[in-house]
């Protein structure tokens, strides 16, 4: 079980790298509203320019957390928790512009692998 949960992590992370380093300026079918990309994201969930560097930090960061949990267990705990409700606030702010669910599955694909991770890391 252990490889499993490993190999979810690494989905986590990458899709988070992902999203945030490689492909923040690029349009997706889910980004919030009619976003082109991140930026303009944020700005029509209502939150300040700031903000998105500071989630972009968090997300990266876990991220990479996450990968050093596969040889350090609590970090993968705390950064799967961290996510988790990073994930949470994703959803809620879909729910907020009233997105469809579409645009939410990512956040919710996520947020049930880090839950994943939670209940076989406790």
């Amino acid at each position: 079980m252990d490889i499993i949960i490993q190999v979810i992590q690494v989905i986590i992370a990458l899709s988070l790298l992902l999203v945030w380093l490689v492909r923040p300026k690029m349009e997706t079918a889910y980004r919030g509203g009619n976003a082109k990309n991140m930026k303009e994201e944020f700005a029509i969930y209502g939150l300040p320019s700031w903000f998105m560097v500071l989630i972009g930090i968090l997300k990266v960061g876990f991220a990479l957390l996450l990968i050093a949990g596969i040889w350090l267990p609590y970090i993968a705990l705390i950064s799967a928790i961290a996510i988790a409700v990073l994930m949470l606030g994703a959803i809620f702010m879909h729910m907020k512009v009233k997105d469809k669910l579409k645009k939410s599955l990512p956040a919710i694909s996520l947020l049930i692998l880090s839950l994943i991770v939670i209940i076989f890391s406790l």
